[in-house]
């Protein structure tokens, strides 16, 4: 076992090797028990629910256990136990009784070798989608497209927080149903965190800011199936039945109203917070330039907090009160010559922040706006503006490149709606490989999104076994009794109530589990209702999902890295529990009001 100190509390991270063997021992025990007698389908459920907890569970307490090893030796157990609990009864056990074991290998061949039939065990398609998708999107975002935005925003409104913090939480939440939603708030983020940073906001509402980034991206980008996981996993399981048509007549409503929540919600906390817009940092007023310059020219790309815990050596026991003061919206530069950094330290520094040849000018630079002399200053900075002009020029056409890659993505999304023989994961390989062109003839930058686009893409891996295992369970005829107690429901409460009663139950198993997960798995009991049902109980669902996945630290895959992203880089010491408190106000918010439409909707069905 390994340890290491995460803010105040000591993960102790368990050895994976160790939980893969088991779990073979524990497949080994479960086929000679099968062999012996056949099993019952329930135990795929249990099975099945343990290792959802599991993941909760090992996601949450000091004692960490990787969720793909987790994920992969659960499906170990449940592959042994779907071949006993299906195999004394099939039909192709008969088959292979009078024709030999070819035709199981030929289905098994047409499920591993094939996109079709890995489609039907894993949603090949849509994870080869969200492949293409967090490729283009991180392609996208080393053009500084969303900076440049959100700062002339910033400009337009005159560094006013609201309106500014407003427009970006709206363009991120449509943008969310397209693109996709954990590589949106993996950009928003950090441009909340500065901006909210240079208007010198309490930390409580930056961390705030950072949590309600993933209602923004979940339940306001619910409107259309593309840019969430879980969205495309209903629709692949519902199709035909839930179309575009469906997400922008059901969805898009509760997502609208969702936003308006959210956007009362941050009006309240920041209103009257300003950024001192004409006092701006002279590398503030350019932050799209100089991130766009740190990935040509490093690979990497900083938050000032981020550089500065890279050269902790270089600062020592300066560095705590340097963070405090970039926390209070202090410019690095300005930071650096407060504290009393050395000259030779604070260029050394700055040129590696920004360029070796602007180190001597903008060192001056801060040096005399510290001692009041700002036309002194202004004159200093006269060389960094003309670089970063330079710069500019590359940095844009890199996003027009960017903004082009759209139209083929666009056009092949509306071709594999028009027909689903197209495959989803053109589109958005075609969006990435068009994007790529933008910046392929900068190695660093390139190499830096293919590893942005690979650590976000990581997060979904430990869902393949859950897919192939949800899949299983169906064709062991696991799910027909959840038909069946959903009919009897229907029967004796109405469709009204049953549909809240999925809503609140979706919420509340995605808070404990994957939202993921929990898509594929309440999904595959709708498949036989009447079509009008199957949109009204899928919106449902969709809504729960989207509005539970925000509860807690890993109920999504945005809340995994909007906490991960409170430990590094706002609050070291933030706990899940402390998550939990502070979302639970405005999801108790978001519920009534879902609620509400729920029932609304309901006296509409015919």
């Amino acid at each position: 076992m390994s340890e290491q100190s995460e803010g105040k509390t000591q993960i102790v991270e368990l050895p994976a090797r160790w939980f893969l063997a088991g779990c073979v021992v524990a497949a080994i025990l479960v086929s000679v028990l099968g062999a012996l007698r056949p099993l019952p389908v329930w135990l795929l459920g249990v099975e099945m629910l343990l290792t959802v907890l599991a993941l909760f569970v090992f996601g949450s307490i000091r004692y960490r256990l990787d969720k793909n090893a987790l994920t992969y030796g659960a499906a170990l157990v449940v592959v042994a136990t779907f071949w006993w609990v299906w195999w004394p009864h099939a039909e192709m056990r008969e088959v292979v009784a009078r024709e030999g074991w070819m035709p199981l290998l030929r289905v098994v061949a047409f499920h591993l070798f094939t996109l079709e039939g890995l489609d039907r065990l894993v949603h090949a398609d849509t994870m080869l989608f969200l492949l293409g998708l967090t490729l283009f999107v991180s392609v996208v975002s080393q053009t500084r497209l969303l900076e440049s935005i959100s700062f002339r925003l910033l400009r337009t409104n005159r560094g006013a927080v609201v309106p500014t913090v407003l427009a970006i939480t709206a363009l991120v939440s449509f943008a969310s149903g397209i693109l996709d939603g954990v590589s949106m708030i993996g950009l928003t983020l950090r441009i909340l965190v500065i901006i909210l940073f240079l208007a010198d906001a309490k930390l409580a509402d930056v961390r705030y800011a950072v949590m309600v980034s993933t209602v923004v991206t979940t339940v306001c980008g619910m409107w259309l199936a593309y840019g969430e996981p879980p969205n495309l996993i209903m629709k692949a399981n519902l199709r035909p039945h839930l179309d575009d048509a469906f997400f922008l007549a059901y969805c898009a409503p509760l997502a609208v109203a969702s936003y308006f929540v959210v956007a009362c919600s941050l009006w309240r906390r920041f209103r009257g917070s300003r950024v001192a817009w004409r006092q701006l940092d002279l590398l503030d007023q350019y932050a799209a330039d100089v991130r766009f310059l740190q990935a040509e020219r490093h690979g990497e790309v900083w938050t000032p907090i981020e550089f500065l815990e890279t050269r902790a050596a270089l600062v020592g026991e300066r560095l705590p009160s340097l963070v405090e003061r970039l926390h209070h919206g202090t410019p690095l530069g300005v930071a650096l010559v407060q504290e009393n950094v050395p000259e030779r330290v604070r260029r050394e520094l700055l040129g590696a922040y920004v360029h070796e040849e602007l180190a001597e000018a903008l060192d001056e630079h801060y040096r005399l706006a510290v001692a009041g002399d700002s036309a002194a200053a202004r004159q200093a900075e006269a060389p960094v503006r003309a670089i970063l002009r330079r710069i500019k020029r590359r940095r844009v056409f890199a996003q027009r490149v960017g903004l082009f890659a759209f139209v083929p993505f666009i056009v092949l999304l509306v071709a594999h709606a028009i027909d689903h023989h197209v495959r989803l994961f053109y589109a958005s390989f075609a969006g990435f490989l068009v994007a790529l062109a933008g910046i392929w003839s900068l190695p660093r930058m390139r190499r830096l999104a293919l590893l942005e686009a690979w650590h976000e893409y990581r997060e979904y891996l430990f869902l393949l076994p859950l897919f192939l295992s949800i899949t299983l369970m169906q064709v062991a005829s696991f799910f027909d009794r959840l038909e069946t107690a959903l009919r009897t429901g229907i029967a004796h409460w109405g469709e009204a109530h049953m549909a809240w009663l999925q809503f609140a139950t979706a919420t509340v198993l995605s808070a404990l589990l994957d939202n993921n997960v929990v898509a594929d798995f309440a999904a595959r009991a709708l498949h036989d209702l009447d079509p009008h049902l199957i949109h009204f109980f899928s919106m449902a669902q969709i809504a729960g999902y989207a509005l539970g996945g925000c509860w807690t630290h890993i109920g999504c895959a945005q809340s995994v890295v909007a906490y991960a992203f409170l430990l590094k880089d706002v609050d070291s010491t933030f706990t899940p529990m402390q998550w939990i408190r502070a979302m639970t106000g405005i999801l108790l918010s978001l519920f009534v009001m879902l609620t509400v439409a729920i029932y609304l909707r309901a006296l509409m069905l015919p």
